[in-house]
């Protein structure tokens, strides 16, 4: 049975989300071709949110286009990872710095009630609570960074790092350790301690690509 999207969003990125997704937990494999054609029935839509999909996933660079003979699935390699990561930790580590500029508490609230929330669904062991709080906490400092293009480039990249927050959290059976990072985060932050932020935010991306690394090296071979 085809998979069926909602009409109320954007179409093109509910069949991104979706093939994202199969492809970073391994369930499209490298290599692997895909048509619109097949895309288009199972998806029960037209061929354009199809290659709004394929644009997108191409951009992130996921699958490859070889016209005419079809979409290939390119998947995640550990270079991929170390990319991906780098750039983050580019990015965020400069809107961390600018955010810690930031003294109004108000302003501050989300970022606290995200860690809130995350510390609340690792007592309950609710991962998917979870990983949208974590998802919530990093957006917040993009956005307190006042830096309208810092935070277009993080939403730009923010769908795939969701895709892959939900293969590594998806296998953590204790989320503490996580929420606790969080947490230690949010106070150096408002600490005002600059180096202690870099330093905290480094030990907490390396931790996360660590752990996707290991769980991409851990899938059996096809």
């Amino acid at each position: 049975m085809g998979k069926v999207v909602q009409r109320s969003a954007s179409l093109g990125a509910q069949v991104a989300d979706v093939l994202r997704q199969r492809i970073v937990r391994g369930e499209l494999v490298p290599g692997s071709r895909l048509t619109e054609e097949a895309l288009a029935e199972e998806f029960a839509v037209s061929r354009g949110p199809v290659r709004d999909a394929i644009m997108q996933l191409s951009f992130e660079k996921l699958i490859e286009v070889h016209k005419p003979r079809g979409i290939y699935i390119v998947g995640l390699s550990d270079d991929d990872v170390d990319q991906l990561y780098s750039l983050r930790g580019a990015l965020e580590h400069l809107a961390t710095e600018r955010a810690m500029r930031v003294v109004d508490d108000a302003r501050w609230r989300p970022s606290r009630d995200a860690v809130s929330r995350m510390l609340a669904a690792a007592d309950l062991g609710e991962h998917n609570a979870f990983a949208v709080a974590d998802l919530d906490f990093h957006s917040e400092i993009y956005a307190l960074a006042d830096h309208p293009r810092l935070e277009a480039a993080w939403q730009q990249y923010l769908p795939t790092f969701a895709a892959l927050l939900e293969v590594t959290i998806n296998h953590d059976e204790d989320l503490q350790d996580s929420a606790a990072d969080h947490d230690r985060l949010y106070a150096v932050m408002r600490s005002g301690d600059v180096a202690a932020a870099r330093r905290v935010l480094g030990e907490h991306l390396d931790g996360a690509r660590t752990r996707l690394s290991l769980e991409l090296a851990a899938r059996p071979t096809r």
